[in-house]
């Protein structure tokens, strides 16, 4: 079963890069204004070399332990870039500062600060997200709405930090259609926040509806399911 779906990575990813061109060119934007982040998480390091070897360099992971065990058992990869997408404890921040080029779920202050400390300690600076929980759901992260305007201070004030954008998970609807005004919701609050010059990036949009989200301004997509196939 693992070298059938081995097999069929490279077909999956092509599908998905044609339906995101697709969705681009229906929202009147390039294909080259969504950046594909393939979520990876519970697969194995030889479906990330299946990707990789198909054209894939950036990867999602949501637990910092098998970001880091990934990290360094692929080390050899170039050019591949680590996106951390989970909800991250703070006691987990030196494990993401060493080895994430990008963090999507920047939500309090206090992960911030914590990141900040430890991206010093290495000299690195991270690119991070901030994540901002549209839907009100108790079970995922990320700040409410009004939160943000302290968050996005506390983050600005991070020597190491580089804040590019917001990240959230909407709620899952059955049709994507219904989801697009959370998706509208987070692209309004980049806007109340000085817009694409100071917040370039909107990481939104799953398997299930990054079409809707590439429609309402995603620029970043993390897609698992659709390449990788289910989680076992």
């Amino acid at each position: 079963m693992i070298s059938e779906d081995l097999g069929n990575i490279a077909s999956r990813l092509e599908e998905v890069r044609h339906r995101i061109a697709s969705a681009a060119a229906r929202a009147g934007r390039g294909p080259e204004e969504v950046r594909l982040i393939a979520v990876s998480k519970g697969k194995p390091a030889e479906a990330i070399r299946a990707a990789y070897a198909a054209g894939q360099r950036d990867f999602g992971e949501s637990y910092a332990q098998e970001l880091v065990e990934k990290a360094e058992e692929l080390a050899n990869l170039d050019g591949i870039v680590w996106h951390a997408i989970g909800r991250l404890q703070r006691n987990k921040a030196k494990l993401v500062a060493r080895v994430a080029h990008v963090v999507h779920s920047v939500d309090r202050e206090e992960l911030a600060v914590e990141l900040d400390r430890r991206a010093a300690a290495l000299n690195r600076t991270l690119d991070v997200l901030l994540e901002v929980n549209v839907g009100g759901e108790a079970s995922k992260g990320g700040c409410a709405p009004g939160e943000l305007p302290p968050l996005v201070g506390a983050v600005t004030r991070c020597a190491h930090l580089r804040p590019v954008g917001l990240m959230t998970i909407a709620p899952f609807l059955e049709d994507p259609s219904e989801v697009l005004p959370f998706f509208a919701q987070l692209r309004a609050l980049r806007d109340a926040h000085g817009g694409q010059a100071a917040l370039p990036e909107l990481s939104m949009g799953m398997s299930h509806d990054f079409e809707a989200a590439i429609a309402e301004g995603a620029t970043l997509v993390r897609v698992g399911t659709a390449i990788f196939g289910a989680r076992g």
